[in-house]
């Protein structure tokens, strides 16, 4: 008995394609979304390595802030250095606290992919401040 596969599901035709329109916006965006959250992480951590850099940098006693910004910079690589923003206060004294912050722009950091869906990453900064004590 040939049983014909068209004659079984006569209305299935096209289904799968119908499907696959459907799905695939939304796994795009999952993915698109997936990318750009793992850039940020890193950069995230790059951030945070180079306020620690900075203030190690501060605590060694006669450190400018010239000297501080540019460990930081030179910490953060070309890429996100560039539109850095750097906040160091130096303690005088042996025993005070430094504290230097870093604040880089999203948007040097990932590619800003999902602005068709309303995430925009511009106007937004990662950001990292470290306190040590002076040598």
């Amino acid at each position: 008995m040939n049983v014909n596969p068209r004659q079984i599901r006569p209305g299935r035709r096209g289904v799968l394609s119908m499907e696959l329109l459907l799905t695939l916006p939304i796994f795009a965006t999952l993915l698109l979304g997936l990318f750009e959250f793992s850039l940020l992480f890193f950069a995230r951590g790059d951030v945070v390595e180079a306020s620690r850099v900075g203030a190690r940098q501060a605590s060694i006693q006669g450190a400018t802030y010239e000297d501080v910004e540019d460990a930081v910079r030179l910490s953060l690589g070309p890429r996100m250095a560039s539109r850095a923003t750097v906040f160091a206060e130096l303690g005088q004294y042996s025993g005070d606290e430094v504290i230097v912050g870093v604040r880089v722009p999203m948007s040097s950091a990932a590619p800003n992919l999902l602005w068709p869906i309303g995430f925009n990453l511009q106007g937004r900064h990662l950001y990292c401040q470290t306190r040590m004590a002076k040598e």
